[in-house]
């Protein structure tokens, strides 16, 4: 019986010492970086402006990005105010307000770095 118990005690302080994280991810928050690409992400291949690459490679089915330190989140939106926004500041500095899941931003707002 006590063995049960010691096993019962382990597992909730477990679950106590997982809840922060669990509550970080998914957190409204703001970011600020480079609107970039999720396929070139920092160091862009293509010719020319990072402008000019960032909408070729979304433009050919890429994701944008926000390069930020050295971590690339991907920007996911269906609201095309923000798409063309995004597409706005390509190569540019700009503040993402968004949900983080994991290494992805739901994006709620774009607007350009201050």
């Amino acid at each position: 019986m006590r063995t049960i118990w010691k096993q019962v005690g382990i597992l909730m302080l477990s679950g106590m010492l997982a809840a922060p994280a669990v509550l970080a991810a998914g957190k409204a928050a703001t970011f600020t970086g480079t609107v970039s690409d999720a396929m070139c992400g920092a160091k862009h291949e293509m010719a020319g402006s990072s402008a000019g690459c960032v909408k070729g490679c979304v433009k050919h089915g890429s994701k944008y990005a926000l390069v930020s330190g050295d971590k690339v989140y991907t920007l996911t939106t269906q609201d095309p105010t923000a798409n063309a926004e995004l597409d706005k500041l390509a190569g540019e500095k700009a503040t993402i307000s968004g949900t983080l899941e994991g290494d992805s931003i739901a994006v709620a707002s774009v607007a350009a770095a201050k």
